[in-house]
């Protein structure tokens, strides 16, 4: 087991015998110490299937800062290539790919990522086929090319895609980042975005990437030093992508208050997703206390409570007084906040997003979004029936890791407001889509919240359920949702 590897890990660093080391420690302690060992012997386990480590200075080798096509003279007909994404896109690099593969006959080249900004060229309509995407996550970007049938979608949970480059389930042959320019050391900064990229470069034999002066220097486990790369083209003009805030909704508003108001405690532990909803949530939070962020990603909502104080890691079980997360995404107000500033340590999804090390939080909340619920508690959040838009990411990883939370505090959160905006139709419903596809099962939900109440599906039966998600569905909805409810179920909801 893990935590029996991390005792052997422990006994073999410090500096006694492991057993009198163990008499020592009072009893009640006990409880707690397969949890310390297992939750540091996950930041060892992977660190003898990479084919490097990145933070080490090559001996004798320069950075080479050559053009993209230069950069790109060395990739060959059926080669697995890892591509960084979200705000990070290295555009210049793929574009360049889809030039080279049409003017040099390459055939068979696949893109594994998560979800990519920018061009796309090589899946647009009427593209030759000859670079292929295999998407993680889908994006705005994707969305028309995966259901179109040119891009490839692989249903993982956030967690898994560093061990899938770990474990060589897809056998990289190089990657593709961006990163920031060298400091005078020589060391770069994978920036915002570490999540799955620092597997993928601590596995990829070539590693190519583009340096842009717009990419903050973060700390965490986003060092790379520049003499890894077999390549780097110097693009200032190619910016981190920026995310569009628009003006939050009196639903998300309402349900950014309820989840405050009665669900966060002060002290607690946070995770959210992006969107309305959670910009709302934090929005809401203004009034706590010496609350802290463990998290797979950040945006712009984390500033303000931050700068007074609201968020202070001061509380938090693991690396207290760090906002712990994987990635973000945000305006150039987040990156420049978080440029050379150690309060934040970015870190892998093997290790941010591991049920366990989340089940380890303190008072654990995670607030995650959803298309839309059945009356059983099925959750979809990746498609709107069979049309894809997005993918498991980290919802299931914190939902279950906060469920399970060794203080008995968690809260697994599902939010979104009664209904879609654009058709009016209930996200509520008594039946999932046709081809919907189940992220989080109707075992794993508890708290459901809309703007008209929170609904705790806890241990209850499904005639209850049915009965707790009416109650906060919209008004207009609910004596429809009863019918159907009782065509389904053969009786009606209630709450006895």
């Amino acid at each position: 087991s893990s935590s029996y590897q991390g005792g052997l890990i422990a006994s073999y660093f410090l500096p006694f015998h492991f057993s009198s080391f163990l008499k020592n420690i009072p009893s009640p302690c006990m409880v707690f110490l397969p949890r310390f060992f297992s939750l540091h012997s996950r930041r060892f386990q992977h660190q003898f299937h990479r084919l490097r480590e990145v933070s080490y200075p090559v001996h004798d080798k320069k950075p080479n800062f050559v053009s993209v096509k230069e950069a790109l003279k060395d990739i060959r007909s059926g080669w697995n290539i890892f591509v960084g994404g979200s705000a990070s896109s290295p555009t210049p690099l793929l574009v360049g790919l889809h030039e080279e593969a049409e003017r040099r006959d390459l055939k068979g080249i696949s893109l594994h990522h998560i979800h990519l900004h920018g061009p796309s060229p090589w899946s647009a309509e009427g593209s030759s086929g000859r670079v292929r995407s295999n998407a993680l996550f889908l994006g705005a970007g994707q969305n028309k090319d995966v259901n179109a049938g040119r891009v490839d979608f692989v249903p993982i949970f956030l967690t898994d895609v560093a061990k899938m480059f770990y474990r060589k389930r897809v056998p990289l042959d190089a990657a593709f980042v961006t990163v920031s320019p060298p400091d005078e050391r020589g060391f770069c900064s994978l920036g915002v975005s570490v999540d799955c990229v620092r597997s993928a470069v601590t596995m990829a034999p070539s590693l190519i990437g583009v340096v842009s002066s717009s990419m903050p220097r973060t700390h965490g486990e986003s060092l790379i030093h520049s003499s890894h790369f077999d390549a780097l083209v110097h693009d200032d003009n190619h910016l981190l992508y920026e995310r569009k805030m628009g003006e939050t909704g009196e639903a998300e508003k309402k349900i950014g208050k309820l989840i405050a108001n009665n669900l966060v405690d002060n002290g607690s532990t946070m995770q959210m997703g992006v969107g309305d909803v959670p910009d709302a949530t934090l929005a809401a939070l203004s009034q706590h206390k010496d609350l802290g962020i463990h998290t797979e990603m950040i945006s712009d909502g984390v500033v303000p409570l931050i700068e007074n104080n609201v968020i202070t890691n001061r509380l938090k079980t693991t690396m207290p007084g760090k906002v712990v997360t994987s990635f973000a995404y945000g305006t150039r107000k987040l990156y420049d906040f978080l440029d050379n500033n150690p309060l934040f340590h970015f870190a892998g999804v093997e290790w941010t997003n591991d049920p366990r090390v989340i089940a380890a939080q303190r008072q654990m909340i995670a607030i995650n979004s959803f298309v839309e619920i059945d009356i059983t508690g099925q959750i979809c959040s990746d498609s709107i029936g069979r049309r894809l838009l997005s993918g498991f990411g980290g919802q299931v990883d914190f939902i279950y890791g906060s469920s399970i939370s060794d203080d008995g505090f968690g809260k697994p959160i599902m939010a979104a407001p009664s209904t879609n905006k654009k058709s009016g139709e209930s996200k509520i419903v008594s039946q999932l889509k046709p081809g919907a596809g189940v992220v989080t099962s109707r075992a794993h939900v508890h708290y459901v919240v809309t703007e008209y109440g929170i609904a705790n599906l806890w241990g209850r039966n499904v005639r209850q359920r049915a009965f707790d998600l009416i109650r906060i569905a919209h008004p207009s909805h609910r004596e429809r949702l009863e019918k159907e409810t009782f065509e389904r179920l053969g009786c009606m909801p209630s709450n006895d």
